[in-house]
């Protein structure tokens, strides 16, 4: 530096050559952890900042302080923060900033678009000085033309998930939802249809317990679901409770965003995400390739006559039905929810879940007349579908004995059979992808949408 007042303000190339120092630096949030308790007692949380002389992969600031409040409270990604006695330290062979709670401070400011040089927020022991402000003016214009390429390869799509593992996602943030009173949820999307997965469920829970239709307790209004893509899987994200207010004023509707760090799981063959205290956050730019990447695989799904098809049913559905509407345009189940027209008929590739009743002697009433709840799935939702009358003596090929009708029930929900036919006990069901017709009808005159319901027609189940 030029003045001799500003000596200690150190470039992180310089920085990271200072091991064991104390010094002053500034740099750009790239990302940022959520806070949490360490083992003794304190607060702490992770930021990675970068400038025009280190600008991959950054450097890891730890901040250690009494309490949550004394901790940054960083208001976006791209802001500006200035770090005063600070400590150079290796950690597992990197090199970090260490902010100590006894001696070191900070001050916030906005980014690029910032006006002034006030600090939004800025910690009890901080010294503003005049000559800050030029290092934050130097910063601010190099960030107009500076843009990230971090590659993809830290980054997994939704087809790419795996339960149980945490992984970094670059997705869209669709909708942000109290789902009950201190419980929230984001629902977010990357334009990829998330794996199938095995139902781990028996045939007869679905009596007393039955696998369910979304992760909510209530359904999202149909308003809501129109607003959502119709192709790719749109992913729940729990919010866990300790990192709420720190992160709900950070998510906004109709953002992308990275996800840093989200674990993976599955319930009731549904799949879900968690934010966690080691989730950390970054905003994309329109410019980002990862965003495009994203984009140009819907536009390509929707410009395709087979686009809205499931991901893992490519090249084709398996071949346990034939259907008689063949020319009808293929839909996803979130275009059957969201449909502007109330009674409509669907071609759908789907996966059927869950049935009741399960017992094939139970399909008809006394009368003889089919009548079952088919629980229906495919990447962007589940639905119950109906197999009544005359549509489900079509769908079973008439009225075939108890034995035939349980190993056609048997090939539609995947359950595991041995070579001699009988069932393998609970063991996992895997049920084919399936062509079948749909078609959309209300109950109750007075309340057209209340009363929506789905049937299967126009399908035979084949073998």
């Amino acid at each position: 530096m030029e003045d001799k007042d500003d000596y200690k303000f150190l470039k992180i190339r310089d920085a990271i050559a200072s091991i064991n120092q104390r010094l002053s630096i500034i740099g750009v949030i790239l990302e940022f952890g959520l806070p949490r308790k360490t083992k003794c007692s304190d607060c702490s949380c992770t930021l990675k900042i970068i400038d025009e002389s280190h600008q991959k992969p950054g450097i890891s600031v730890n901040v250690f302080t009494e309490n949550m409040d004394k901790l940054p409270h960083i208001a976006s990604t791209g802001d500006i923060i200035l770090l005063s006695h600070v400590m150079i330290k290796t950690h597992n062979g990197e090199v970090c900033v260490v902010y100590n709670k006894k001696f070191s401070s900070f001050a916030l400011y906005k980014g690029k678009h910032g006006e002034d040089f006030l600090p939004y927020q800025i910690s009890p022991r901080f010294c503003l000085r005049e000559q800050d402000k030029k290092f934050i003016a130097g910063l601010r214009k190099w960030m107009l033309e500076f843009k990230l390429d971090e590659g993809s390869s830290n980054f997994f799509m939704l087809r790419e998930i795996k339960e149980g593992v945490r992984v970094n996602l670059a997705c869209k943030l669709l909708h942000i939802w109290e789902i009950a009173q201190d419980e929230w949820m984001a629902f977010v999307w990357d334009g990829t249809d998330t794996p199938p997965t095995s139902i781990c469920t028996k045939l007869e829970d679905e009596m007393y317990n039955q696998l369910p239709l979304h992760l909510e307790p209530l359904p999202l209004s149909r308003d809501i679901l129109r607003t959502f893509p119709v192709v790719g899987t749109i992913l729940r994200v729990i919010i866990d409770h300790s990192i709420q207010k720190h992160i709900l004023h950070l998510l906004k509707a109709d953002t992308w965003v990275k996800l840093l760090n989200v674990l993976c799981e599955v319930n009731g063959g549904l799949w879900y995400g968690v934010l966690t205290p080691f989730t950390k956050l970054r905003y994309m730019s329109n410019e980002d390739h990862l965003l495009k990447d994203c984009q140009r695989i819907y536009d390509a799904r929707l410009s395709l006559t087979l686009g809205r098809m499931p991901y893992w049913s490519f090249p084709r559905p398996s071949l346990i039905t034939e259907v008689c509407d063949e020319h009808t345009v293929f839909g996803t189940l979130i275009d059957v929810l969201t449909n502007s027209k109330v009674t409509n008929i669907f071609n759908c590739v789907v996966r059927v879940v869950a049935a009741f009743p399960w017992r094939a002697e139970d399909f008809c009433s006394p009368l003889g007349m089919y009548r079952m709840r088919l629980t229906l799935e495919d990447p962007t939702a589940r639905i119950h579908a109906f197999v009544y009358a005359d549509d489900g003596e079509k769908f079973f090929d008439g009225y075939p004995s108890v034995d035939i009708l349980t190993r056609k029930r048997n090939k539609l929900l995947g359950v595991a059979v041995s070579n001699d036919g009988k069932e393998i006990k609970n063991a996992h069901r895997n049920p084919p992808w399936m062509q079948c017709c749909l078609k959309s009808y209300r109950i109750v005159r007075n309340d057209i949408w209340g009363s929506r319901c789905y049937r299967i027609y126009g399908t035979k189940l084949l073998g």
